[in-house]
């Protein structure tokens, strides 16, 4: 049976996984800050971006004007909305879903209005006026786990069971959405790696990914340059690459559907390899 994320009016098909890039509008982002932002949206280079990255055969494109890279400070409605609207509006003229990634249930409205297909909420939806946002509309939503803020949610991470207690997180939250009218297939879950758990808590997420799925329901996974992989093989920020598409193919052999990554045609490239190799699925 064909899966099916409805992502407004782009349905996305879920037979194989999907890449998701990464477009970041800030100037303090964990891996890539003030790529696309010096001293305001360089929206020449975020098209140019956005192009090679759908040219290398990114399925969506996700972007965000807020880091929630550990330690973070947070950003005003308006400088998130400055930094991401006229981006956005660039973006949605071209073939490709556009996911806007934040957790303010205003800047998620500016963004329906305008015409995103996905919110992408850090904060699982726990806000209820971001439920409300969405539920009156007909975009899809991913619901992130995160343990705490981003300024201190790396400071003691702690769980009684990692798989078990998000998994029982994003279970709670995907019943508070079905309670307000957004359906199961408008519904993405992220684990939330790197977003309050230490190296232990991540490994034993990526080792058992398949038993945080809720309903079925399908699985975006963001391990790109993530500290982890940094801790895993002693690289630094600019040399991640091969160890984030070797922990993206063992995600997706664990169920994930969605990977959001940095580096699109080397992801590309592996599930290439992948389906040459793995189950029917990802042919």
């Amino acid at each position: 049976m064909t899966r099916t994320l409805n992502c407004a009016r782009r349905p996305l098909d879920l037979q194989r996984p999907r890449v998701m890039g990464i477009l970041n509008i800030t100037p303090d982002s964990f891996s890539d800050g003030g790529w696309l932002y010096r001293q305001g949206v360089d929206l020449g280079r975020v098209t140019e971006v956005a192009c090679a990255m759908i040219e290398a055969g990114a399925d969506l494109l996700d972007i965000g004007g807020e880091s929630t890279r550990p330690g973070a400070e947070p950003v005003s409605y308006s400088e998130e909305c400055r930094r991401v609207i006229p981006a956005l509006e660039r973006l949605l003229e071209l073939d490709v879903i556009v996911s806007i990634d934040t957790r303010k249930p205003a800047v998620a409205k500016m963004a329906i209005q305008a015409g995103v297909h996905l919110v992408n909420d850090v904060s699982g939806m726990t806000n209820p006026d971001m439920i409300e946002t969405v539920a009156d509309s007909d975009v899809a939503v991913c619901v992130m786990h995160m343990q705490g803020e981003p300024g201190t949610m790396q400071a003691d991470p702690r769980y009684d069971d990692v798989v078990c207690d998000i998994r029982g997180f994003l279970a709670r939250q995907v019943d508070r959405c079905l309670r307000a009218g957004i359906g199961l297939d408008r519904l993405v879950l992220d684990p939330g790696f790197g977003f309050g758990k230490n190296i232990d808590h991540n490994l034993a997420l990526l080792r058992n990914l398949s038993e945080v799925k809720v309903h079925d329901l399908p699985l975006l996974v963001g391990l790109s340059r993530k500290r982890m992989i940094g801790t895993l093989t002693g690289r630094g920020m600019e040399d991640r690459m091969v160890g984030s598409v070797a922990a993206a193919m063992l995600a997706v052999q664990r169920g994930a559907d969605i990977l959001r990554v940095h580096d699109v045609g080397a992801t590309i490239d592996a599930l290439k390899v992948l389906a040459a190799v793995d189950t029917p699925r990802l042919m």
